[in-house]
């Protein structure tokens, strides 16, 4: 049995999106983020712009450029060698003439997602806004012949949506990457401040590809002052890449990233700014379209994993490929649209809920959205006449602790039905017992709601 003090330890941790005192606690160098050059068990205030941010929750990937048009990923220049006279022919073809931001950004809303982050610029160096003469590598100089990043900013306002940009800090297009280092981050700011001035506010700017260099001096924070300069508002994000998962790097970032694999928990304490967390993942194994690859998630999956972000305190950003036209696939507007039925029914949840070490059996949890605690219960079965059902019900008492408050009700959110509980303020502890989704539903996670 846990000692009171050490579960008031453990819940006044948890609240904030840290650490359990129990796991280990790693530095720095070993990829995860904490702070480890104070003593103090402080936790920072969040800057408006992360805080705003964190209430998002639930965003758009997109990966789509001239590659798409191949249909093997956004890797297929590097990955097939394509030589640079070859891979240019692909520019002469891009229409983009199914790209529509505003449609784009409305699947988005419809699917529950508060913002979409755009490749602007990939590793290929194509860029598809208007570079001001910076390279003819660019949707201008394209039988497009207009700036697809002003469709999708425009696009997006006009939706409700906040807009994000991928950038690139790799390329494998200018020769300077490879040649002169300095020439070509004179090239990659100017391509930032052309972003910061010409498309309105923005909700933020995503990095991806100083993994590649390591040991080079990017001059992050020069690039990182264009931003703060024009876009103060702007959230700033660079990707630390599949096998440096939740790394904190540069103070200005304002998230840390976690790459095709489920966010762990954010200890907070004595960090001299706070950090959100933000979990990017693939529908199926490519970022940019793969035409023949069938292995897509389906809702269930994306309601899983939106869940297990929310329940760290990080949020979701899910990537579509486009079509080579970018057009959004059938199978992916579908999921996420169905995705987006689940989002709606528990919003308040979602939007609003913040880690409140509260912990259940298996990957059930709880949060507190704002003084209101609700319950994620995982694997329930359907219940009903045995000729129709299958499996298990899943259905009986599911005990969580760190429930502090006094409780005195307990309900489905899906239907409301109320739902017997027992509680033991002084433990901490509450059991609800569970009863299974009425035959004909099935919502993957089911909510409790605890007044």
């Amino acid at each position: 049995m846990m000692s009171p003090t050490r579960r008031e330890f453990l819940h006044r941790i948890l609240s904030t999106g840290a650490v359990a005192a129990t796991a280990a606690i790693n530095p720095f160098d070993s990829g995860r983020c904490h702070a480890a050059d104070t003593d103090t068990d402080e936790i920072p205030t969040p800057e408006p712009r992360v805080a705003r941010f964190e209430r998002m929750a639930y965003g758009m990937f997109i990966h789509w450029g001239i590659y798409s048009q191949l249909g093997r990923g956004e890797w297929v220049m590097n990955r097939e060698k394509i030589p640079k006279s070859e891979y240019q022919k692909l520019r002469d073809t891009f229409t983009a003439k199914d790209f529509d931001g505003r449609r784009i950004a409305r699947i988005a809303r419809e699917a529950g997602m508060k913002y979409i982050t755009l490749t602007s610029r990939h590793h290929d160096g194509f860029s598809l806004y208007d570079t001001r003469g910076l390279s003819d590598h660019d949707a201008m100089h394209t039988p497009a012949r207009r700036d697809l990043i002003k469709d999708f900013t425009d696009g997006c306002r006009a939706e409700g949506i906040t807009p994000l940009l991928y950038h690139t800090t790799l390329d494998w297009w200018q020769d300077s990457f490879r040649d002169d280092f300095d020439a070509y981050l004179e090239y990659l700011h100017k391509s930032i401040e052309i972003l910061c001035t010409n498309y309105g506010p923005l909700g933020g700017f995503w990095f991806d590809g100083n993994w590649s260099k390591k040991d080079a001096d990017w001059k992050e924070d020069r690039m990182y002052q264009i931003i703060r300069r024009h876009q103060p508002q702007a959230i700033i994000v660079n990707n630390t890449g599949l096998h440096q998962r939740g790394k904190l790097g540069n103070p200005e970032i304002d998230s840390v990233t976690f790459e095709q694999g489920r966010p762990t928990p954010m200890d907070r304490r004595g960090m001299k700014k706070y950090v959100a967390g933000e979990m990017c993942q693939t529908m199926n194994r490519h970022w940019g379209i793969g035409v023949n690859d069938f292995a897509y998630m389906g809702p269930p999956q994306i309601i899983e994993n939106l869940c297990a972000c929310r329940k760290v305190g990080a949020n979701y950003l899910l990537n579509v490929g486009p079509t080579a036209e970018g057009a959004i696939p059938d199978y992916e507007s579908a999921a996420l649209r169905r995705s987006g039925d689940w989002v709606r029914m528990h919003a308040d949840a979602v939007y609003q809920g913040k880690p409140a070490g509260i912990e259940g059996g298996g990957d059930d949890f709880g949060l507190d959205a704002d003084g209101r605690l609700y319950l994620f219960v995982h694997r329930l079965g359907v219940r009903g006449d045995k000729n129709v059902t299958v499996g298990p019900t899943g259905a009986g008492p599911r005990t969580f602790t760190g429930v502090k408050k006094k409780v005195t009700a307990a309900q489905w959110v899906d239907n409301g039905q109320t739902l017997k509980f027992q509680q033991d303020l002084d433990a901490g502890t509450l059991t609800v017992h569970c009863t299974g989704f009425p035959y004909g539903t099935n919502t993957v996670v089911r909510l409790v709601k605890l007044a």
